[in-house]
This record gives structure tokens, sequence and C-alpha cells, in this order.
């Protein structure tokens, strides 16, 4: 049987196409994505902390958190390849194994680690701080003697543009890709000359990911366009939570304006609607084969 790390990597084998991948932050989100019809989704790290926590992407997430979250995802999708932020390993290289053991357990075809040294932060924020590119290549190599499965890609993110500049991002990236990473990740680039730099250099070694950030340093693009400048795989990582958020304040505004939802009406499902999308009528039909009365009748 085709796991979902095996057709993952065969969709990022195709020639001048890329996978787009929306960021997901739990079971539903993961839904709504597959029902769309995109071949992947991305498990945003910032996102399960925005949403979980109510609180921004600096690190205050821990490995449970997000396992639950994979576990709950992987249950209600089990054939959608699911990209998996796993910030810094959670630690040095040996947390980095247990981490991608137990990620890989619960249901993560690829697993994105970063060169940020703890507390990491939202890639696209000042004051970051990374680690001596040597701990880095231990992690990778860390990484992918851990997996279990030869399929599941482990993905090498730099982010010491924002912090050593362009220079060492590449140099870091060469290193990392040596180390064996399946998918290389240079964090916000600032404008398309480096953009088109880190293609030249290195798409024809290793699949790239493209990080499109609303407000962030990279300019935006759209997936067409990245896969013909040579990314493989494009993300929108936190684009669903800023729409969740633009359209919730407006919503509970609203609501506390009108003492109803009325407003809304036409933006919004309702039981019945949820409740299809939910598959609700599914699985309560499945329930019957197991109810005693339904079964003695």
């Amino acid at each position: 049987m085709t796991t979902p790390a095996a057709t993952l990597r065969s969709l990022l084998a195709r020639p001048d196409r890329a996978v787009l991948a929306p960021g997901c932050y739990d079971a539903l989100t993961a839904s709504l994505i597959e029902r769309a019809g995109f071949e992947a989704a991305y498990l945003s790290g910032a996102s399960i902390a925005y949403t979980r926590l109510g609180r921004p992407d600096i690190g205050l997430t821990t490995a449970a958190e997000v396992e639950n979250v994979i576990a709950n995802i992987r249950d209600r999708c089990p054939d959608l390849p699911l990209v998996v932020d796993a910030d810094t390993g959670f630690g040095n290289a040996m947390n980095v194994q247990r981490t991608v053991r137990t990620f890989e357990r619960a249901g993560a075809s690829a697993i994105q680690l970063e060169d940020q040294l703890m507390p990491k932060r939202c890639g696209h924020l000042a004051g970051k701080r990374v680690v001596p590119a040597a701990d880095m290549v231990g992690k990778i190599k860390a990484a992918c003697d851990a997996r279990r499965d030869a399929s599941t890609i482990i993905i090498a993110r730099t982010d010491a543009l924002g912090v050593n500049g362009f220079d060492d991002a590449m140099a870091r990236a060469a290193a990392y890709v040596d180390a064996g990473c399946d998918l290389l990740f240079v964090e916000a680039p600032q404008d398309e000359a480096q953009m088109r730099t880190v293609s030249a250099r290195f798409a024809a070694r290793v699949p790239l990911l493209a990080n499109m950030v609303e407000g962030g340093t990279t300019p935006i693009r759209d997936a067409a366009s990245l896969a013909a400048a040579g990314f493989k795989l494009v993300i929108f990582p936190g684009a669903a939570t800023r729409v969740l958020v633009f359209a919730l304040e407006k919503f509970f505004a609203d609501l506390k304006r009108d003492g109803s939802s009325a407003a809304w009406r036409d933006r919004m499902l309702d039981l019945k609607g949820l409740n299809a999308v939910l598959g609700t009528d599914a699985l309560l039909e499945a329930g019957r084969a197991y109810d005693p009365e339904i079964q003695d009748a």
C-alpha cells in the first residue's frame, strides 16, 4: 500500500510542477484542505501557537502538542500527505531523533527542521539566532537515521539569511544538502534575485520549498510561477489563520452590536451544512452496525 509519504515523494518528482500545500492547524482545517482538492497540507507550527495558545510563534509550543495535532489530522485524513513543521526538533540531535520517531508514528509525511537557536521565532520576525552550521548538519543526519519509513521526507530549513546574510545562508544550504536532507528550505529571501539564486544553485540537486507569508519579507508569487522558477513545494502556512482572525473579528463585532448573527447568515453554514462537511450522517450510519438495539430489531 502506498503511504502518504511515498505519495508526496512522487508528487515532488514531477517535472515543472509544484505541490501547493496550504497551512492547517487542526483536523478540521486539514479536512477542508483535502475537501478542496489540494494534494498536501502543511501543519504550521506558528498556526498551532496562534490557535491553541493564542500566542505568537516564539517557540512556546511543545513537541507533544504538535504530535497530538498530527495524530488527529491523520485519523481524519488518512491519505493526505502532511508536511509538519517541527521547529528546531525541540532540542539537540537526540531530541531530534525522538521528534522524528514520534511525529512519523503520529502520521507525518515530511518533517521540517530549522537551524534556529531555541527558543525559536517566526522566520519573518527580527531577532532570530542560529546554531552553528555543524550542529544543524548533525541534526539532519540524526533525523535521517531515525526515520522508520525511508519515504519520510526530511526538510532542512536555514534561517541564516536574516541573521548572518545571504552568503552564509547559501553556505549552510549546501552543507545541509550534503548532509542528506530530502528537501531544502531557505527561509525569507528578500527579493526575486535571491530566490533565483537559490534555485540556480540548488534546484538541480534537491527539491526546494518556497514559503509565502502575507506581509513577510519574501515576494508573494503563485504556485505556477514558483514551479517555473524551480521550486517544488509551495506553502501558504498561516494564510488560513489570518483569514480566520480577520473574519472572526468582524463577526464578533457585529454579534456584539446586533445581539444576533443575522448579518452573517449568508457567510456561514447552518447546522445542517456544517454536519454535511463533517460527515455526520456517514458516521452515524457506521455506528449503527455496532448498536445492539438495531442489530436485535
